[in-house]
């Protein structure tokens, strides 16, 4: 007779044990000590991504982003460490790729997003090796400072998916870091720096596209707007661009290129009943409760939500989704409200950072009582010295 597979009932289950899925479950420890809450999560390690920019240009070590997955699983917390396989909210059900079937009262899903690696023929054969580089990988992420600071000259080419990404600036962050390293190794003048995006702009932001526009003026860097990468011959050192109007294909030889990886839902999540047309969990872009279930929320890059997806977006959508989570356990009415708030701090050269804010509708939303679309100093402190210490004792521990 084949053995059952385990399996356990949860009161409230969390779907992912990133950025998401910790500042939620810390919040709701923080609201309901006595409340059963399980988060499922494979990985042993936590990286606070957005230093990964940093990491590629040289400032940071690896190691300053990553922390024990195990430290962060709040108090009285079960951490079930094991991958999503199935989720069945029809049946109140999730499936793990262990084979344990969990029943749940409430579910938050916060499994991120995926990156598509070998959506791009040669990127996944090539990453990491002949000149190809990307930030979006712990594991490649120091191939790039190792491309950057041994540059000699030549085409340098930046690129942007056509597909969400999380945090949308970083593309363009890093080649304005290269510029300035390039500058500083005496190699600028004879290099041509190429920022290939599938966007009409710069930024989407009108307040901060002006200024960013400028920045890539001041640098000399060269934009293939409406264009994306659609294939490499790493041994070759070619890319392919399409461009998006006219479908026209050119081939671009490199010396080194950053590459922003395609990325989309979850697999897990696209297949399952909580997916919108595109394939995202589906939730109401202010409540972040599913249209279709009721006991079901969703929040982060999982979320099919028309905001950037940033771990700022998080800090704001965890409050409102653990409000009204309660609100809902308790029969009450949802009180609370997501404006689409994201933040995307761009870094425009060593030193110097451009904070842009914003909500759903593209209107600043700033927290300074200053410009915050000009370069200055106090925002790259911000950044590498405010923002790692308020994720790490702010939002993971609820407080922020």
């Amino acid at each position: 007779m084949a053995q059952m597979a385990s399996s356990r009932h949860v009161p409230v289950l969390i779907l992912g044990g990133g950025t998401a899925g910790i500042t939620v479950a810390a919040r709701l420890r923080r609201a309901d000590s006595r409340l059963g809450i399980a988060i499922v999560e494979p990985s042993a390690d936590h990286y606070y991504q957005p230093l990964w920019t940093l990491v590629g240009a040289g400032v940071f070590p690896l190691s300053a982003s990553r922390r024990r997955e195990a430290d962060y699983i709040p108090q009285d917390v079960t951490w079930i460490r094991d991958r999503v396989a199935e989720i069945l909210p029809d049946e109140h059900a999730v499936v793990t790729a262990g084979g344990e079937r969990i029943t749940y009262d409430w579910l938050v899903v916060a499994l991120g997003i995926q990156i598509n690696w070998s959506a791009i023929p040669g990127l996944a054969e090539g990453i990491g090796t002949r000149g190809i580089c990307s930030n979006y990988a712990a594991q490649h992420v120091g191939y790039t400072w190792e491309c950057i600071r041994g540059f000699q000259g030549g085409t340098a080419l930046f690129t942007t998916p056509n597909t969400a990404v999380k945090c949308g600036g970083a593309p363009q962050k890093i080649m304005y870091l290269a510029d300035d390293a390039f500058r500083r190794q005496g190699v600028r003048d004879r290099t041509r720096l190429v920022f290939a995006s599938p966007a009409k702009g710069i930024f989407a932001v009108e307040k901060y596209r002006r200024t960013l526009a400028a920045v890539v003026e001041r640098k000399g860097i060269e934009t293939a707007f409406r264009h994306h990468l659609v294939s490499l011959e790493p041994d070759a050192r070619e890319a392919v661009l399409e461009n998006l109007d006219t479908h026209e294909r050119l081939t671009m030889t490199y010396d080194m290129i950053h590459v922003t990886p395609p990325m989309g839902p979850p697999d897990v999540v696209r297949s399952s009943p909580l997916a919108d047309e595109q394939g995202w969990c589906a939730a109401n872009k202010h409540t972040l409760r599913s249209p279709s279930y009721p006991n079901v929320f969703a929040v982060g890059d999982a979320a099919g939500l028309p905001t950037s997806k940033t771990g700022a977006a998080v800090r704001k959508q965890a409050p409102v989704l653990v409000a009204n989570l309660l609100a809902a356990m308790q029969g009450r009415p949802l009180g609370g409200s997501y404006d689409g708030y994201s933040s995307c701090p761009v870094v425009t050269g060593y030193g110097k950072m451009v904070l842009a804010e914003f909500d759903y509708d593209g209107n600043p939303a700033e927290s300074f009582p200053f410009d915050q679309s000009k370069e200055r100093y106090s925002m790259w402190l911000l950044k590498t010295q405010v923002l790692p210490r308020l994720y790490w004792h702010g939002m993971l521990r609820g407080r922020v």
